[in-house]
């Protein structure tokens, strides 16, 4: 039966707006309803709860703690310089003009390689006196021959056979050394061309060369003719301050990078530390191998050198960006479980650039947030004024 119709027409107004009442009344009440039977967390101090949903989840970023080699301080500049063992910087010992092409830079060269050649008059002097030295030794022992067959039919006295013997000496003393001069120079006795080869006394590569064809050269020049080098094995020069001169040893290993080849990381090892405090800067020169089997490093390049533990001294190393700070203190966020984030203090031994080493408040196979903490600390600052005003 229609209500409407049966209802009186004074009474239909007053019961249809009555019913719109109630069923407004019914719509607005139910979400306060369900409101009600959301779960709430009460905020604990330190503790941040993030909701499943919440859009500040995608700034946080976990990572596993492990255990591993550490920084023993900060960063080093060094730069990079030639193996002065495997190095020769060669001049020649005598004055000529060169003839011919002098070898290029670049070039391979053995032991007793020729560099270039000279026409020396100081050669031909030297080749000279080695002539003339060994006729007069030829000419000595003809006449102490001599001397001798006198001596033995009584033509001549003891005396005059002892002054041929002297004479003898004298000469062979000569000899000698006109023949010393050539050997220094690497010339053969029998040639009289007046010509010198500058040879290499060290295997490697010509690095530099200071000299062109048809070049007068003397014995006191400033720069070396060349220089030949083993580029495959290099030094690394840092500096070390005096306070942290007892974390570098002899054979120690170092982590070696260069600009030219970034995220490339090349091993090097304490070779030489220096016995002389430089008392102006305070620093003591450390002389370091570097292995250069491939040929990308080049004397002259700066490094940024890292100094690390034995691989036995371990500890846990974290991003900066994970660790913020209040008053005197460091802390972290530890990931206890999905959405649940502690803020728990540790202590730094040593804070770099962008790295810190933990030595207490952290353990191996924590999740540590690296990335967000500061996120998390300002939610957990919501979370306390909310709990405030309620």
């Amino acid at each position: 039966m229609d209500i409407s119709k049966a209802m009186p027409q004074q009474l239909k107004t007053p019961f249809l707006c009555s019913l719109l009442v109630t069923v407004l009344l019914s719509a607005c009440s139910d979400p306060v309803d369900k409101s009600k039977e959301i779960t709430q967390v009460a905020p604990i101090p330190g503790e941040v709860f993030l909701a499943e949903d919440s859009p500040k989840k995608a700034y946080i970023k976990t990572a596993t703690l492990v255990l591993s080699q550490h920084p023993l301080l900060e960063p080093l500049v060094g730069k990079i310089s030639y193996d002065e063992k495997l190095t020769s910087r060669i001049s020649s010992p005598v004055a000529g003009r060169v003839i011919a092409t002098p070898i290029t830079l670049g070039t391979p060269v053995q032991i007793g390689a020729t560099l270039l050649e000279l026409d020396s008059p100081e050669v031909a002097s030297a080749e000279a006196d080695y002539s003339a030295a060994e006729a007069d030794y030829t000419l000595a022992q003809k006449a102490w021959a001599r001397q001798q067959e006198l001596y033995a039919g009584k033509a001549i006295s003891q005396k005059d056979l002892e002054q041929a013997q002297d004479a003898v000496n004298d000469a062979r003393s000569a000899l000698q050394r006109a023949q010393q001069r050539l050997k220094n120079l690497h010339i053969n006795t029998g040639l009289s061309d007046g010509r010198f080869s500058l040879r290499s006394p060290v295997s490697g590569t010509v690095v530099e060369r200071n000299v062109n064809p048809g070049m007068e050269v003397r014995s006191d020049l400033d720069k070396p003719l060349y220089v030949v080098s083993d580029l495959k094995k290099l030094t690394l020069l840092m500096e070390v301050f005096e306070v942290n001169l007892s974390k570098i040893k002899l054979g120690q290993k170092l982590s070696v990078s260069v600009p030219a080849y970034p995220g490339v990381v090349f091993p090097a090892s304490v070779q030489y530390i220096a016995q002389i405090l430089d008392e102006n800067t305070r620093t003591v020169q450390v002389r370091c191998d570097l292995p250069n089997a491939d040929g990308r490093l080049l004397p002259g390049m700066y490094a940024t050198i890292n100094v690390n533990s034995n691989p036995e001294d371990e500890a846990i190393v974290i991003p900066l960006t994970a660790v913020f700070t209040e008053g005197d203190a460091d802390y972290v966020f530890v990931a206890l479980e999905d959405h649940h984030y502690k803020q728990r203090p540790v202590k730094i031994g040593l804070r770099l650039k962008d790295k810190a080493v933990i030595t207490d408040g952290l353990q191996a196979n924590e999740q540590v947030v690296i990335e967000g903490a500061l996120t998390l600390r300002a939610e957990e600052e919501v979370e306390i004024d909310s709990n405030k005003a309620n």
